[in-house]
């Protein structure tokens, strides 16, 4: 039986390094997956990845706050047989599930 699990990162880089750990250590396709903002905004999270910051990508007229307004969200379809596994990679990385 085919599922979704959802769930919201901080960061796109989290996001990101759990949607590449679903897919090349679980064999999943990469088509399963998707990966955007968690609401109508785009974003890039609501925690400035390491190399958001080194890079400059801040708002300019704050005090070195990253230019972040949501969180980013991944969704996977998965079967029973991979969901445990498929939520262990999100937990890794700091997802939290969308109930």
């Amino acid at each position: 039986m085919s599922k979704t699990i959802t769930a919201d990162f901080k960061s796109r880089r989290d996001a990101e390094m759990a949607v590449e750990h679903i897919v090349q250590e679980h064999d999943l396709d990469r088509k399963a997956v998707s990966i955007g903002p968690a609401s109508s905004e785009n974003t890039a999270g609501t925690e400035a990845a390491r190399a958001d910051v080194e890079d400059g990508h801040l708002k300019s007229d704050t005090d070195g706050e990253p230019a972040l307004h949501g969180k980013v969200r991944v969704s996977v379809q998965v079967d029973d047989a991979n969901a445990d596994k498929v939520m262990d990679s999100i937990e890794t990385f700091h997802g939290e599930k969308v109930s």
